[in-house]
Formats: C-alpha cells, sequence, structure tokens
C-alpha cells in the first residue's frame, strides 16, 4: 500500500511579531526563518515520517532544488514532482505573534499550473489498497479523487483552505472529509444534513479531534497533549499525514488519533512547519512518556 499525495510545495517565509498587525499598523520583525511548507508538502513529511511509502503529486518552479532535496531527505519519492518553466514555486507570507497564534498569505505559483494531462501517467500508478490525500492548494482535485475512487482509492480530502464550491465539486469523489473547526462550521451551514462521505475528520486544536464513522454512526475523541507551543504552522496537515499514515498501516481509529495528536503535539513546540514534523520514532517515545 502507498499514500499518494496531489499537493502544494511552498517555500515559507516566517515573521515573528509581539503581535499580529491592526490594519494600518507597520510592525518590525523580531526574527526571520525561511523552509519547506504548503500544506501539501507537509503531510507528504509527515506520513513518510510516520513510515508510510509516500508519493508526492505536484508542481514547482525550475529554481529552488533544496526543496527536492529536503523532500527526498524525508523519504518521500519526489518524481512526479513536476517542474515547470515560467512558474515560481509557491510560497507563503507567515506572521506568528507570541503565542504562536498565526497569519498566512499564499501565492500559489506552480501548485496551480498543474493540468491533468500532465498527471495522468503518475495517477495510473495508483492501486486499489492505496490512499490518495488532496488539499484545496493545486489544481485538477476533483480529476485526481474520481480517479483514485474509480480505481478503488480512499480519498482524504482537507478542506482548506476552505471554500465551499471546491468542497461541493469534490465532495461525491471522497471517502474521509479532514477539517478543523472553523472549517466544519462553514460546511454544516452550507450544506446541512447528510455527508455524501464515509468519515470525517475534525481537528478542535487545543481541544482535540474527533473521527466520525457516518457509515456506522460511531465517533470517537481524543483529547489534545499538553505542550507549550511555539509555532502552531502546519499542526493540522501535520495530524492529517500521520492519521493517514496510520489507516495505511491498519491500525484502527482511535489508535490513529491519538499517534497523530501526538505527532501534533510535538510538532508545534518547534519552529517552522514541514521542518518541525517529528519522526515516528519521537512521536512512540512521547506517547510512551504520556502512557508512563
Amino acid at each position: 500500500m502507498a499514500i499518494w499525495n496531489l499537493g502544494s510545495i511552498n517555500i515559507d517565509h516566517v515573521y515573528r511579531l509581539p503581535h499580529l498587525p491592526r490594519p494600518g499598523e507597520t510592525l518590525a520583525a523580531r526574527d526571520f526563518s525561511m523552509g519547506l511548507g504548503g500544506k501539501g508538502a507537509n503531510q507528504s513529511i509527515a506520513s513518510a515520517r510516520a513510515g508510510a511509502l509516500t508519493i508526492h503529486l505536484g508542481a514547482m518552479g525550475e529554481a529552488d532544488q533544496w526543496v527536492i532535496d529536503r523532500l527526498r531527505a524525508s523519504g518521500i519519492c519526489t518524481a512526479n514532482i513536476l517542474r515547470l518553466p515560467n512558474e515560481v514555486t509557491g510560497h507563503a507570507i507567515i506572521l506568528l505573534d507570541e503565542d504562536a497564534e498565526n497569519s498566512i498569505v499564499i501565492h500559489p505559483g506552480a501548485n496551480r499550473a498543474l493540468t491533468i494531462a500532465a498527471l495522468k501517467d503518475a495517477l495510473a500508478g495508483v492501486q486499489p489498497n492505496d490512499l490518495m490525500l488532496i488539499q484545496n492548494e493545486t489544481n485538477c482535485q476533483v480529476e485526481a479523487a474520481k480517479a483514485a475512487r474509480q480505481i478503488g482509492a480512499k480519498v482524504i480530502y482537507s478542506a482548506a483552505p476552505f471554500d465551499i464550491e471546491a468542497v461541493r465539486a469534490i465532495l461525491p469523489h471522497v471517502s474521509i472529509l479532514a477539517m478543523n473547526a472553523g472549517e466544519s462550521e462553514q460546511l454544516f451551514a452550507a450544506i446541512p444534513g447528510d455527508l455524501p462521505v464515509e468519515g470525517l475528520l475534525i481537528t478542535r486544536g487545543g481541544d482535540g479531534a474527533e473521527y466520525r464513522d457516518l457509515t456506522t454512526g460511531e465517533s470517537w475523541q481524543q483529547p489534545s497533549f499538553k505542550v507549550k507551543a511555539v509555532d502552531t504552522t502546519g499542526a493540522g496537515d501535520t495530524f492529517a499525514g500521520y492519521f493517514a499514515a496510520a489507516l495505511d498501516r491498519g491500525d484502527p481509529i482511535p489508535e490513529a488519533l491519538r499517534t497523530a495528536s501526538a505527532a501534533a503535539a510535538l510538532q508545534v513546540t518547534r519552529k517552522g512547519a514541514g521542518d518541525a514534523i517529528p519522526m515516528l520514532e519521537e512521536v512512540v517515545a512521547f506517547l510512551g512518556k504520556q502512557a508512563g
């Protein structure tokens, strides 16, 4: 089994501030760093570091080879990442305050220049027992989800950045819909009643996470682990990637939730997004200490 991820690749420019800027306010940053990010790249790193065979489908500019090198160093198959001329690698401007809250501006760049023709050969490699991860930061979401479901693979869709029309379009081809609490409120307001998916994964930050099996009516709650957060950027992606990897190896839902919650807890104690995602052995050690 494998995890295929049609996902964004961004370079994060992170500015640390005393507080998030108010309208019209100019602030001097206390610190600056640059690292690997993008919801897609973060989820690929998380699933690979969780032990899953992870194949990334995406695009970036012809520059920034260090990004490919870093993805490979995390154990990700990068053979299907397109290098597009006349496109820049996607990037994000991330503002962080002293409480680790953030505001983010994204320029999609090559992430939104993908075509289904360019993805056709890669998608042909998806197998019935595989998982497909997708987020709302690239082109070709619906086409990739439809192709994966037709083959028999499961599709986990992270409805972020949230756009109700994007959700409506892809929903018929989704197995598990992943959202944070704010996104779920918007979804339920826009689409009341039953959803045509097998499960809902809802992350609630410091309030933990929930999985609802819509085929059986069962639900599971996972409290968050209490840690001192330094940077919350990428926490939801870490959770999603670890959760997918746990499903890929056949873990039951409660165990998948617990492992993913621990990975996200460790990730927020470090600076950065993709670069801060922990290895599986770190997560196992962390959980061992919680049990003790």
